[in-house]
């Protein structure tokens, strides 16, 4: 069991760290450090986040971490699956599908 990051998480990540980097690298380097470990509760947790309530069908969770949400899954083999992280202002539904 361990917590798998896709790609699209990876560049969700990259793009959040080139935002805050333009004000300052320090806090960048920071927040993402801080966004990560906040994933890390779910192996030992996994189910700890809600539903995600805009797609509860399609078994996604979600932690919420300052204003991001940070949508997995629970695969069978129960690896955490982050699929994105996307920012609370966002249209979810045009953030997760495109």
């Amino acid at each position: 069991m361990g917590i798998v990051w896709t790609d699209r998480s990876v560049k969700d990540l990259q793009s959040i760290f080139e935002f805050i980097f333009k004000d300052s690298p320090y806090y960048a380097e920071r927040f993402i450090k801080s966004l990560v470990k906040s994933t890390e509760k779910l192996e030992s947790m996994p189910l700890i986040g809600r539903e995600v309530p805009e797609l509860p069908q399609h078994n996604l969770r979600e932690i919420i971490y300052k204003n991001f949400r940070i949508v997995y899954r629970v695969s069978k083999e129960n690896d955490i699956i982050i699929i994105s992280i996307i920012h609370c202002s966002r249209d979810f539904s045009s953030a997760i599908n495109g």
